[in-house]
């Protein structure tokens, strides 16, 4: 078929199908001008070198991007004038073959490449590959090409067996029912990323169920009724009508005692029509999720190790028209009359005229805002924005500047950078436990007002008042009483003005190496190394300083209740003294444990959380995979609880249990009128949970076969045989499909049919002389088909 369409098409691809924008050369020539200007700002001192390098890339990234997105419009520009289709926009918009980028590498600049070690080389190469490479960019190439393949020869086999630890973990999952009947569900909304919505709220309700009607806010007309499947065109009007989000049903919620019902799975994406019984849908997550995996690991081979630096945001827009309103916002002006926030919490939400919030955004500590509270705002008007390569630590206060146990060479250290000439001093860790470099500012008086601990790599931006002024009277100068002097020599500051900046990690290509083992992390449930501190109670903040070694950090509740952290030495504190934080705000920087979230914010959200970033994962390297297939694993990682009071029931303390057989038996106990017994939700990675399942066959047969068989032998467990794997090493009919009970009993009525079945089956006397022949009495055999019949029950 392929080829018989192909040859029909005449499609054929010729170096004029190439085209390489004219603005190219302007685009080019405008960065370099950004590039210069971002080397003058190092000159001046303005900005440290680790700073230029992030600049630089963001720069040559956007331009990258942009110099793509001029070659597409040329493309289509052609087509129009031409009337014949670009056979490369039909193949890579067709998905046939190729990709974007790779069009992008063909046509329009090849980009940032990586070094071997995972950063990225500032120089971009600013050809492609119809204009050819000249021998230093062509050298550049290599690398990434070598990169390449090595990359893929280590990754295919990390792809297969995440896959098997996937197919084991989700095999017994199959459709059993068409309504669990349950009323929980979750909620589906756009997501947005970076300002940018990714993927809107369409994309993500097709072919899924409604939990309940989705009502027209404007005429209140109802679109979708509950337990209705949500087509195309309803979808289309859902976000027609502005809903921002809607309640559907889902396998995580789904109470199906086995397996999963119809309506909480929805469209089975094989067929577009809804899922039957017997649908394996297990294993059709697991194989969804798993195969973009091996296309993952060679995914750096195509594009030959260009780099995919992600675009940092660094400020807020408007998406609608509407008023602007504050939330749980500090804000003070700088000296420059510019409002800058003095929180980490906070939001700016844009309201409309009935007063209902239709967008919000974060705001970080430091950020500047370029709206007052109560301004209107038009679409894609500027509402906040930040360096997203460094951390400032701001002064709320006016006063003069004081060093205390910054010394040199012990808790910092002064560098000339070797391109400007100029010197910058960092804090750096001492082995002293007993010093804790920090600024504290006094007021004219000389009374205490502010006291700043710096972190390690903390960049001073301020010089310490006691030896500026031992420094001017033994210079006999008189003007160190002079305000502005001391502004200007940096000893004095103003409400607003940085003191200290901490750089963020320099930009590295986020390359898919990065990301399968993320994958992998988030499936096994690993806790992930120098993970954040969460709060685990709503309250205030109050840091109580260092204490032998780790500063103490308290959160006070509104009930009352303390709760204390221990922070390492030299870390930056996200929250400061008298921040407002919500149970599961991160207290430090750093990646989330899934284990807490679940501990603090319970099933709900560690559910969000795993779905949204395995999500991110494959969204970066392009790859779609519908939620629903990740939401089965995860439902499979979410199954069991630990016991933590058995009350009356059969259970033993911190014994672990099937969530189900957990609510039978307290079900039973309470019937009899006895205590229920009480839980908490535990959530295993995929290898834990495969060896955790009821079936001891189908654990054996994936990992530490002799300790499963040992332990099952000893304490004499029986195998069900309900999932497929099980049933496939015993040799029966897997129980999924047309091998499902439910299907085996159905009797056709057709009569021709009937009649030759009963004829075709022997006779009482033929089969009495059947068995004879193989040495079994009729006695026997009936109680044997009783034996087999129970098994397959």
């Amino acid at each position: 078929l392929g080829f018989f369409y192909a040859t029909k098409s005449g499609t054929s691809l010729c170096i004029d199908d190439l085209v390489v924008p004219e603005t190219k050369a302007e685009l080019i020539r405008q960065a370099q001008r950004e590039v210069l200007a971002v080397e003058k700002q190092v000159k001046e001192g303005v900005i440290t070198s680790g700073e230029r390098y992030n600049r630089v890339i963001e720069i040559w990234s956007n331009v990258a991007e942009r110099v793509a997105d001029e070659m597409f419009k040329a493309m289509e520009q052609r087509e129009k004038e031409t009337g014949v289709p670009n056979p490369l926009i039909v193949m890579a918009d067709s998905g046939a073959r190729g990709s974007k980028q790779q069009i992008r590498q063909l046509a329009g600049m090849r980009g940032l490449m990586n070094k071997p070690t995972g950063e990225i080389i500032e120089t971009p190469i600013l050809a492609n590959f119809r204009e050819g490479l000249n021998v230093l960019q062509y050298f550049i190439s290599t690398h990434g090409a070598r990169k390449g393949l090595a990359d893929t020869a280590l990754k295919t086999a990390d792809s297969g067996y995440l896959t098997r630890r996937l197919v084991d973990v989700a095999q017994d999952v199959i459709v059993t029912e068409y309504d669990c009947g349950t009323v929980k569900g979750i909620w589906a909304e756009a997501i947005i990323h970076a300002g940018e919505i990714v993927e809107p709220l369409r994309e993500r309700i097709i072919g899924r169920v409604a939990l309940e009607d989705v009502i027209d806010p404007i005429d209140g007309s109802v679109l979708v009724r509950a337990n209705q499947e949500i087509t195309e065109d309803l979808a289309n009007e859902i976000q027609n009508a502005g809903i921002e989000r809607v309640k559907i049903r889902s396998v995580l919620t789904c109470e199906s005692r086995r397996g999963v019902c119809v309506l909480c799975y929805g469209r089975n994406l094989a067929t577009g029509k809804m899922v039957e019984i017997g649908e394996a849908v297990g294993i059709l997550a697991a194989q969804s999720i798993g195969e973009p995996g091996t296309q993952l690991t060679m995914r750096t081979f195509h594009i030959g190790g260009t780099a995919g630096a992600i675009k940092e945001q660094s400020s807020h827009e408007a998406r609608r028209a509407g008023r602007v309103k504050f939330i749980n916002l500090k804000t003070i002006r700088n000296r420059r009359g510019e409002l800058v926030a003095m929180n980490r919490n906070g939001r700016i939400a844009i309201v409309d005229n009935r007063g209902r919030e239709i967008e919000s955004y974060p705001v970080n500590y430091g950020a500047i805002l370029r709206v007052n509270d109560g301004d209107m705002v038009e679409p894609d008007q500027r509402l906040v924005e930040w360096d997203p390569y460094t951390f400032s630590i701001l002064s709320d206060v006016e006063g003069t500047v004081h060093f205390r146990d910054l010394i040199e060479n012990v808790t910092f250290r002064e560098e000339v950078d070797k391109v400007t000439g100029l010197a910058y001093r960092f804090v750096i860790e001492s082995l002293d436990e007993k010093l804790q470099p920090r600024i504290e500012i006094r007021d004219d008086a000389g009374r205490l007002v502010k006291v700043q601990h710096l972190p390690i790599r903390a960049i001073l931006l301020v010089n310490d008042f006691d030896e500026w002024r031992r420094r001017k009277r033994e210079e006999r100068r008189e003007d160190w009483q002079d305000k502005a002097v001391q502004e200007a020599e940096g000893v004095r500051v103003a409400p607003g003005d940085v003191i200290a900046k901490i750089p963020r990690q320099t930009a590295k290509a986020k390359d898919i190496v990065g990301g399968l083992p993320r994958v992998v992390e988030l499936f096994e449930a690993r806790k992930p190394r120098e993970t954040a501190v969460m709060s685990e109670i709503s309250g205030r903040v109050k840091v109580l300083g260092i204490q032998r070694g780790v500063q103490k950090v308290q959160v006070i509740g509104d009930d009352g209740e303390v709760r204390e952290y221990s922070i390492p030495r030299g870390v930056h504190l996200n929250v400061q003294d008298g921040d407002y934080v919500q149970a599961g705000d991160p207290l430090i920087d750093g990646p989330l444990n899934p284990h807490d979230i679940l501990a603090i914010l319970g099933v709900e959200a560690v559910q969000k959380y795993l779905v949204n970033e395995i999500q991110e994962v494959y969204r970066q390297q392009g790859v779609t995979i519908n939620d629903k297939h990740i939401e089965v694993i995860v439902r499979q990682m979410l199954r069991w609880v630990r016991i933590k009071d058995p009350g009356d029931t059969e259970f033993v303390l911190d014994e672990q249990v099937d969530r189900f057989h957990f609510q039978e038996e307290n079900e039973r106990v309470m019937k009899m009128g006895g205590r229920p017994a009480q839980a908490e939700p535990l959530l295993l990675g995929i290898t834990k949970a495969s060896l955790s399942t009821d079936s001891f066959i189908s654990a054996a047969s994936f990992q530490e076969t002799t300790r499963v068989l040992t332990e099952a032998a000893v304490s004499g467990r029986i195998d069900f045989l309900r999932g497929l794997k099980e049933n496939v090493i015993v040799g029966r009919l897997i129980p999924a499909g047309t091998g499902m009970k439910y299907y085996r009993h159905i009797r056709i009525p057709v009569d021709r049919v009937a009649e030759e079945a009963e004829v075709a089956l022997p006779s009482e006397e033929e089969r009495e002389e059947l068995l004879k022949d193989i040495g079994i009495t009729v006695a026997e055999e009936s109680s044997l088909e009783e034996n087999l019949g129970e098994l397959n029950e």
